[in-house]
């Protein structure tokens, strides 16, 4: 059995700031330490729960975040992009039967979570599936539904867990690293009792993934992306796939997960060149 974790910084304990989450910041040396030493005791619970491997997607800026000789043996780690996955590259391995979400936030149309955002904050305002506002766990789950993979653990702040149990259901095993305040601010365990308390939970996580359902989005899957400046939108419509629908916003419909999800890629790699006013 393998079990997927895919793991990002924000929602990681004694992350509240965005100069935790990027290389020359204050304290990203300390937050990249705090983000490795959730994702090892995730590892840990589910290698104690049975599991005989575990692939851990390193999610967060350059994807290269991890401090990867601190993780436990029997572990392999999806590094840097682009991918055609995103996030959830590695989940389409054979042999993995449940994913679990670490250090994940809210969407950019949340109201509160830190430093919620989808995707690049910097490039979207919003991104929707099938007309409907998609967060990242949105579009990671349903990219490991697609591959038959139930996803059944998340963490991250105590907003982000009502969005994720909203989405994927209460039968969601959670741990709440922090209670945000603010967009920037936040109440906080200290990284090792959220380390504790990840172990445990993703050991109970797995024990009983095998009563978990798929999360799936209905197929062809219209994808909209909408930026936060004009040229992103401009650029894409020049290519057949894609289509303007306003002035900021793009179209895209996929047959599957998997298209959209190389088309966010695609996107999200892209440098648009934007000439300001």
């Amino acid at each position: 059995m393998i079990v997927y974790i895919s793991a990002d910084i924000e929602g990681v304990a004694g992350v509240v700031s965005p100069a935790q989450t990027v290389q020359q910041g204050f304290e990203y040396e300390r937050a990249r330490r705090w983000m490795t030493e959730e994702v090892a005791a995730a590892c840990e619970g589910a290698l104690v729960a049975g599991a005989n491997e575990v692939i851990v997607s390193d999610s967060h800026g350059n994807g290269q975040s991890l401090i990867i000789e601190e993780l436990p043996a029997n572990t392999r780690v999806v590094r840097n992009w682009p991918r055609p996955l995103g996030m959830m590259q590695g989940v389409e391995t054979p042999g993995v039967a449940c994913a679990m979400l670490l250090g994940y936030h809210t969407g950019a149309h949340h109201r509160s979570g830190v430093l919620a955002h989808t995707s690049s904050g910097l490039l979207f305002s919003e991104l929707r599936l099938n007309g409907a506002p998609a967060s990242e766990t949105t579009i990671s789950a349903a990219i490991a539904g697609q591959f038959g993979v139930p996803t059944v653990f998340a963490s991250g702040d105590a907003a982000y867990l009502s969005h994720a149990t909203e989405l994927l259901g209460d039968a969601l095993t959670t741990v709440a690293t922090k209670d945000a305040f603010g967009r920037y601010s936040a109440m906080t365990l200290r990284p090792q009792d959220a380390a504790a308390k990840i172990q445990r939970a993703a050991e109970e996580a797995v024990r009983s993934s095998g009563e978990a359902t798929p999360f799936t989005i209905d197929a062809p899957v219209t994808f909209e992306a909408e930026f936060q400046r004009h040229i992103p939108a401009e650029l894409l419509d020049y290519l057949p796939c894609a289509e303007r629908i306003s002035s900021h916003t793009v179209r895209f419909i996929g047959e599957d997960m998997v298209a959209v999800s190389k088309f966010l890629s695609f996107v999200t790699a892209v440098k648009f060149d934007e000439q300001l006013p």
